[in-house]
């Protein structure tokens, strides 16, 4: 089916759905490369006023990616819950828009709709709003997952502690682990990336972080970021897997060049459930995403990046994730050139992933020869805060040695907690109270007073 548009007296025609999504698209670096891009503004603001005008229902009928050769599509399609559905089915792009922003449209309404929503749908809407109108909806949803404690409630934030090393060695991740729940991070996932996906290296970065978590009663849950095969393989030898990991993206060409797919994620989720170290509940995995990914890995299928990347979010969605984060300026310039795309690419994905009940997280992030820099991240940072996102990463310094990229500090964590009022998980915060790192009214101790508190407290 095409869709056409006339302004200034020239008609605009998009062939499919397709290309009408990808010229609609907000002006990235990825799109252009791939050739996908507007080739004008006026162009791009016709296909977004043609997308305002598409039925909801079309979303259902037209694939982006045929359900034939696509195990996605076939997720999205076989999965979709249409009596959820049935309550926005008559609107339009722009007529969703306007709801998604009116007082109808209220956190318990979300909850209820996510599983009516299609990654399209939302990838879609996202297109026609300013950054203020993605905060503003994404504020509104709360979606809240549980393991050893709670994330995602309304006045929470979280932060994953990230204290990777270049050698894995274990001396110096703890060293970093206890750096950042001195600052109160580490409620999210206390998570390595390791340097290799050595079995016997990822084996014994398990116990240790197992061995700090339980010795020290931490309420939060850890996980080594191998690739999700080697964890099977670990979950077979009894290692202590809390939640298992894997990088995902949205199309079956690209989650076959990462060497998975969909009947081996449900294997590794079955198996992590199947453990029971959850004590508060049982959501297991822990997702990454990034636009970018399928371009990079050049099976895009001609779907805009920000597309694909709503579609993996269909993936994660599937298997009721613990958490799930985009890594959204990790993959370069060539993707998302300035710290203008960074932002903006955040701001869709936190607000898509969110609409479709995921509990989105963020790393807030950039590589070195990128046009940014950390002024810009401050500002993505606060702008994420407001908009309820669910977690951050605390990584040393913001300078991961290991993945050599910018990220947030535990200092990152702490300031947006206290410029917005929010809190850490409940469990965790007790803990900290307890630790005497935070006292009972959320403010934390000075760093110095508190590493001697917490000292004294791991000597006894």
């Amino acid at each position: 089916m095409s869709y056409n548009f006339t302004v200034h007296n020239h008609s605009y025609q998009f062939d499919d759905l397709k290309t009408l999504l990808t010229k609609a698209t907000p002006f990235r670096s990825g799109d252009a490369l791939a050739g996908l891009a507007a080739e004008s503004y006026e162009e791009r603001v016709a296909a977004q006023m043609c997308l305002a005008d598409v039925p909801l229902k079309t979303f259902l009928n037209e694939a982006v990616i045929p359900y034939e050769t696509d195990e996605v599509t076939r997720l999205i399609i076989d999965t979709h819950d249409l009596d959820a559905f049935s309550v926005i089915s008559h609107f339009t792009v722009g007529e969703l828009r306007d709801w998604l922003l009116s007082d109808d449209a209220n956190t318990g309404t979300f909850q209820k709709l996510s599983p009516g929503f299609t990654p399209e749908m939302a990838a879609a809407v996202s297109k026609l709003m300013r950054n203020q109108d993605l905060i503003t909806v994404s504020q509104k949803c709360e979606v809240v997952t549980r393991f050893r404690n709670t994330i995602g409630l309304k006045g929470r934030f979280s932060a994953r502690l990230q204290p990777n090393h270049p050698t894995d060695d274990p001396k110096g991740i703890a060293a970093s682990i206890v750096d950042g729940l001195l600052y109160g991070s580490g409620d999210a996932v206390i998570g390595i990336n390791p340097a290799t996906d050595n079995p016997a290296s990822v084996f014994t970065l398990l116990n240790m972080l197992d061995n700090l978590r339980e010795k020290y009663e931490i309420p939060t849950q850890s996980c080594v970021l191998c690739h999700v095969t080697t964890t099977l393989e670990l979950m077979n030898k009894n290692a202590p897997v809390d939640l298992v990991f894997q990088s995902i993206a949205g199309t079956e060409k690209t989650n076959k060049s990462f060497g998975i797919n969909l009947s081996l994620l449900q294997e590794a989720h079955d198996a992590a459930q199947s453990l029971h170290r959850g004590t508060v509940g049982n959501n297991v995995m822990y997702f990454e995403t990034g636009q970018g990914s399928s371009l990079s890995a050049n099976a895009h299928e001609g779907v805009d990046q920000q597309t694909c990347e709503a579609r993996a979010y269909a993936v994660a969605r599937h298997f009721k994730p613990h958490l799930i984060n985009s890594v959204v300026g990790f993959i370069g310039p060539e993707y998302l050139f300035d710290g203008k795309q960074i932002i903006r690419a955040a701001l869709e994905d936190h607000f898509c992933a969110k609409l479709l009940g995921l509990p989105m997280g963020m790393d807030v992030c950039y590589t070195n020869h990128a046009e940014v820099d950390q002024d810009d991240m401050d500002n993505l940072l606060v702008l994420l805060g407001v908009a309820g996102c669910n977690f951050i990463m605390g990584v040393p310094g913001a300078d991961d040695i290991m993945l050599n990229y910018q990220s947030t500090s535990f200092h990152d964590a702490l300031f947006v907690r206290r410029i917005l009022g929010l809190r850490p998980a409940p469990e965790f915060e007790e803990w900290l109270v307890k630790q005497g790192i935070m006292d009972e009214k959320g403010n934390q101790i000075s760093v110095s007073l508190s590493h001697r508190l917490l000292h004294d407290n791991l000597r006894q």
